[in-house]
């Protein structure tokens, strides 16, 4: 009888999940295909964006009939859309209302960005009113029908962990985050967000981690929806995020306050991608599952500059370089186009790619190419620590 348990266990689990889509990992998000009024797309998935989709217009889903105002994490922007009338995820069909709308939005490089096809964004919404599973180790969702008791699930607080969303929060999965002190922020789950976790300076300040009178330094540039805003890296003391403890994490510190009064933040896929998690908005609760033994990365190295697609130039244009940095050292500038880096070319890897072998371990090097009003020139650049530290 023992031996057939497990048997048991998984029939009984195979019964209960109504359907399973796949999707493809890249380097710092995941993509879905699907299909959105009978038009076959494939979507980043993003669960800090808290509407349906975001799609390239040249992807004809209708005519526009609507307008709807988007907030990112400094700004506001208004942007049409089109009603969605269908939309499935591999042989699901999800649920619609009369929210279900589709945001146009010009060419934005999401395919450059990520190095595969990608034609936009799928927001929270779409699973908002479904128990979904991310499962990162199986690169798949798992949608459960509502008989399904997410809170009947026994966690052991070392490996599995069941969270109660917190009230804040509109079309989001709001969670805590508590320091060793027991000082609370809350921020919400974003597979979106490409960073470990994203907050704003007030908030450090708020919880005695960083005074918002103390000059970082190492200032970055960080893409936001509503353009480029400075921004900079912390390493953050011991925390408890969402449930589980965290010794030490890179984090990403937006230098102006917060558009939002319900959120400090987001907690990013440099966490999320160890967790096979549970959402179910009804309930109100999150199940996460770590299957990887980590929930943080080892801390890497850069060489202090920013690089953005640039639609108009159809190039990685540097938009920003440290004062001080090995980038600026070697003589790179803003402006300049990336053509390569360590013999891989910009526009055959995508940004997600090449950002990630920009990185690497403190003291190693990185080659680099670059283009100066069609000047081609070439530097070898040794990678340091760009991060700034509570402890002085």
């Amino acid at each position: 009888m023992l031996t057939a348990l497990p048997l048991l266990l998984a029939a009984h689990a195979s019964k209960q999940a109504i359907s399973e889509c796949p999707f493809k990992m890249v380097n710092t998000a995941f993509i879905v295909d699907a299909e959105v009024n009978k038009k076959k797309v494939s979507l980043m998935f993003d669960t800090g964006f808290g509407g349906w989709t975001v799609l390239d217009d040249s992807i004809n889903l209708g005519k526009p009939d609507g307008k709807m105002t988007l907030q990112d994490f400094v700004g506001l922007m208004e942007v049409p859309t089109v009603t969605i009338k269908s939309l499935r995820l591999g042989t699901m069909d999800l649920p619609l209302d009369e929210s279900s709308k589709a945001v146009l939005t010009p060419p934005s490089g999401y395919t450059e960005a990520f190095g595969t096809h990608c034609d936009g964004i799928m927001g929270f919404s779409v699973i908002k009113n479904t128990i979904t599973e991310i499962n990162f180790e199986k690169s798949k969702f798992v949608f459960y029908p509502q008989s399904f008791d997410i809170t009947k699930k026994v966690p052991d607080n070392k490996r599995t962990f069941l969270v109660k969303m917190l009230p804040q929060g509109f079309n989001a999965v709001e969670l805590a985050v508590k320091t060793a002190e027991g000082k609370s922020m809350h921020l919400a789950l974003d597979t979106g967000n490409s960073f470990y976790a994203t907050t704003h300076k007030e908030v450090l300040d708020r919880v005695g981690i960083w005074p918002i009178s103390r000059k970082p330094n190492f200032m970055t540039a960080a893409g936001v929806a509503s353009g480029v805003v400075d921004s900079w890296y912390v390493r953050m003391p011991k925390l408890t995020i969402f449930g589980v403890p965290v010794e030490s994490s890179i984090w990403d510190v937006i230098d102006l306050p917060s558009s939002s009064s319900d959120s400090d933040g987001t907690v990013g896929f440099g966490f999320l991608k160890n967790f096979n998690i549970i959402i179910d908005y009804d309930r109100r609760y999150v199940w996460l599952e770590n299957f990887t033994g980590k929930v943080s990365d080892d801390e890497v190295g850069g060489i202090g500059m920013d690089v953005f697609w640039d639609q108009g130039r159809k190039g990685y244009v540097v938009y920003h370089v440290q004062e001080g940095s090995p980038a600026a050292k070697a003589g790179v500038k803003k402006g300049d186009i990336m053509i390569g880096v360590d013999g891989d070319e910009a526009l055959n890897i995508g940004f997600d790619r090449m950002r990630a072998k920009l990185e690497g371990p403190p003291g190693s090097k990185v080659k680099i190419a670059m283009s100066r009003r069609g000047e081609l020139y070439r530097a070898e650049v040794e990678r340091v620590l760009l991060i700034n530290d509570p402890k002085g």
